[in-house]
């Protein structure tokens, strides 16, 4: 296969029915058989860094955007928290189902075919993020840093921004050769993306060329602005590029993340 015909593979249509839900419905099921460990790290995570950074470190920062620093990094740990949740869920958790409990086999020994497995860890992945920073929201809103009552769109916000997050771990799991190369993908992506998507402290502080990166190649940049302007209703138009990014980026790893895997598990 030339390389031409190998990108235009990598974006053919999957082929997709009801029954990639029956997929999902699977990794809930194991979810909730151990739901308190599930859920209580995602509830208290956030008490250390709102309690270490807001409070501690906040007393030395001077306020960004016009904000506390508190309610500067409030919002922002809930997109972090998406991005989290939604990206080591398509990776380990995916590869250990893959490759080592042999999951993926049992399944399409079913009528649910490769294509709707993959799809379905995805919406998994969209899951786990809307499940775990809807729990930071609402530890976020008990310490009373959300002040615009649109700070009710993040849940579903979050869930659109879990697809993209876990689409691209999907695409990682499908060309790693063994479960320790996600240090690269962990280090070398997540982390940066972690430190300079507007997080802890603007962008607008950083040099020209990494603010231009971060807004082309960090997915958590937009979602960061998004989920910010929504919990303190700071709406302007610079946000549509922001959630144009999302929409189109989405879809668009959503169909590789599909299609790699096939290449990856069919041989």
């Amino acid at each position: 296969m030339n390389e031409k015909a190998y990108v235009i593979s990598i974006f053919n249509l999957p082929k997709l029915s009801y029954r990639m839900w029956l997929v999902w419905r699977r990794n809930f099921d194991v979810f909730m058989k151990t739901y308190l460990v599930n859920f209580i790290p995602p509830l208290v995570e956030p008490l250390f860094y709102l309690v270490g950074l807001g409070y501690g470190l906040g007393g030395f920062v001077q306020p960004q955007e016009g904000l506390r620093y508190i309610a500067f990094i409030a919002p922002a740990l809930v997109a972090v928290s998406m991005m989290y949740s939604s990206f080591f869920e398509c990776t380990y958790a995916s590869f250990i189902r893959m490759y080592y409990q042999k999951t993926f086999n049992a399944i399409i020994a079913t009528p649910v075919n490769l294509e709707e497995v993959i799809a379905g860890e995805i919406l998994w992945g969209a899951t786990k993020s809307f499940i775990n920073s809807s729990i930071m929201l609402v530890v976020v809103l008990i310490f009373g840093l959300i002040t615009s009552p649109l700070f009710l769109l993040i849940p579903p916000l979050s869930f659109l921004i879990g697809i993209l997050f876990a689409s691209i771990a999907m695409c990682f799991t499908a060309i790693i050769p063994n479960i320790d190369s996600f240090n690269y993908p962990s280090f070398l992506y997540i982390t940066p993306m972690f430190i300079l998507s507007g997080t802890f402290f603007t962008i607008t502080g950083l040099p020209q060329p990494i603010q231009i990166f971060a807004k082309i190649f960090f997915p958590l940049t937009h979602a960061v602005a998004l989920s910010r302007a929504l919990a303190l209703g700071r709406i302007n138009s610079s946000l549509l590029f922001n959630l144009g990014w999302i929409l189109i980026a989405a879809p668009v790893f959503f169909i590789a993340a599909i299609n790699l895997m096939k290449r990856r598990l069919i041989k």
